[in-house]
């Protein structure tokens, strides 16, 4: 039989430029409702939306969140609109197909003080204290997502400009940087790097303690490690310190097309979250201080 899944992932990879996460997600969903069809004795092609909706049931029976069934439906959309138009199928079965409102659950971001902590705990007294302080100065001055983080070359930086290019989904875009960063990567490249990269061939901007390019599973750690050392109880991400970003962007009068711009996010709806963020912050606040309330 044809392999759908796989042909649909080359799709998502080439055509539509997909990020890794998103693919990886809609792939391992997919994955499973597959081998549950086969349970049935159907398969992909031939499952009608009677089998999807059973098969949200199951979901549900299993103690899934609406959150993972809503992403789930997603994903067999976005498949079966994919099988609907390349001829595999006639009908769509997905077609009729609703979600359950889901409640959104806003991010959770730092608060200033604590991205000051955070930022202080590289100590730049050897190699490595170096780095991690240019990597996380760099993160939070730009908000960029870890994959992109890793992905930077030296190349990249212009750092006269006060600058750095990102590029990601097809898409490139430049990200200003504050003099603190700026200062945290000249000192980083023009002295650190060089001791730690093994081949002058080598182009990642950030590299591990073997001189080659930095992992998303080893940046993971490093944020981990310095979290633990700041004694900060929440618990870090680096999409958190993207979160937070932003959010303190539109606090301190930003807007949110600037924002947009600097997420690289393809549609403002995305960015919007921030205002909600930002509004609940306040309202906290008020709720603590105000005497009356």
């Amino acid at each position: 039989m044809t392999d759908y899944l796989a042909l649909y992932c080359s799709y998502l990879t080439t055509e539509k430029h997909v990020s890794a996460n998103t693919i990886s997600s809609y792939m391992r969903d997919l994955t499973q409702y597959q081998q549950w069809l086969q349970q049935k004795k159907s398969d992909l092609r031939r499952a009608k939306n009677a089998m999807l909706q059973e098969y949200l049931t199951r979901l549900e029976q299993l103690g899934k969140s609406q959150a993972t069934m809503s992403r789930f439906m997603a994903s067999s959309k976005s498949f079966y609109a994919y099988m609907f138009a390349k001829g595999y199928i006639k009908t769509n079965p997905t077609a009729a197909l609703k979600a359950k409102k889901v409640q959104r659950k806003y991010p959770e971001i730092l608060t200033n003080k604590e991205v000051e902590l955070f930022l202080e705990q590289p100590k730049c007294v050897d190699e490595k204290g170096f780095r991690d302080h240019a990597m996380l100065e760099l993160l939070y001055a730009t908000g960029i997502r870890v994959s992109e983080l890793i992905s930077l070359d030296v190349d990249d930086l212009n750092l006269p400009a006060g600058l750095v290019v990102c590029r990601s989904k097809g898409k490139e875009r430049s990200i200003p940087l504050y003099p603190g960063a700026v200062k945290a990567l000249q000192d980083y490249v023009a002295h650190i790097r060089e001791r730690i990269v093994t081949s002058d061939e080598e182009k990642a901007l950030f590299v591990n303690m073997n001189g080659e390019r930095m992992t998303r599973q080893g940046f993971w750690k490093i944020i981990k490690y310095y979290q633990e050392k700041a004694e900060i109880k929440k618990d870090i991400t680096p999409h958190m310190l993207r979160h937070s970003f932003a959010a303190h962007l539109l606090e301190n009068g930003a807007d949110l097309h600037s924002i947009q711009e600097m997420l690289g996010h393809a549609d403002i709806s995305s960015t919007q979250i921030y205002t909600h963020i930002v509004k609940k912050q306040l309202k906290d606040v008020y709720q603590k201080a105000h005497p009356r309330a």
